[in-house]
C-alpha cells in the first residue's frame, strides 16, 4: 500500500500538472491559431491510446505556437517551438518498454518530459506578455514575404 501511495505522488501527480500546463499553454493560444481544442490534453489519460495521442498533442501544440508567434510577431529559433524535445520525449517513453534498453530510455524520458514542460511554459508566457504584437493581415503582406 505503501509504495502504490509513493507511485501515484510520483508519477500521477506530476502528470496531472503537466497536464495541467499543456491545456492552459493551448488556452493561451488565440482560437484561430490553436489546432486542438485544451481539453483534450486529457486524453492521454487513456492507457495504451496515450503512446499514439501525445505524439498528436505534442505536435500539435508547437503547430499552434508555430502559428500564434507568427501571428504576435515572435521571433522563434525552432521551425515548430517545443516538437523537438517533445517528441524526443515520446520517443523515449516508448523505448522505456524495450527490455535492458527500458531503464536508461526512461531517465531520458523523465530528463525530456521535463525539458518539455518548462519550454512549453516558457512558450506560453512568451505568447501571453505579446499579445499586443497582433500583426495585421494587411501589414503580413508587406513585411512578411
Amino acid at each position: 500500500m505503501t509504495i502504490l501511495l509513493i507511485l501515484l505522488v510520483l508519477f500521477l501527480f506530476p502528470t496531472i500538472f503537466y497536464f495541467i500546463s499543456l491545456q492552459k499553454a493551448l488556452e493561451a493560444v488565440s482560437i484561430e491559431n490553436r489546432l486542438m481544442p485544451p481539453g483534450q490534453v486529457w486524453l492521454s489519460l487513456i492507457p495504451i491510446f496515450n503512446f499514439v495521442w501525445m505524439f498528436i498533442v505534442v505536435n500539435r501544440i508547437a503547430e499552434s505556437f508555430r502559428l500564434e508567434c507568427y501571428r504576435l510577431n515572435i521571433a522563434t529559433t525552432e521551425a515548430n517551438p517545443t516538437q523537438g524535445i517533445g517528441n524526443t520525449k515520446n520517443i523515449l517513453r516508448l523505448c522505456s518498454l524495450i527490455p535492458v534498453l527500458g531503464g536508461i530510455a526512461a531517465l531520458g524520458f523523465i530528463v525530456c518530459w521535463i525539458l518539455h514542460w518548462i519550454k512549453v511554459n516558457e512558450y506560453k508566457n512568451l505568447i501571453i506578455a505579446n499579445r499586443d504584437n497582433v500583426i495585421l493581415d494587411a501589414e503580413q503582406g508587406i513585411f512578411h514575404h
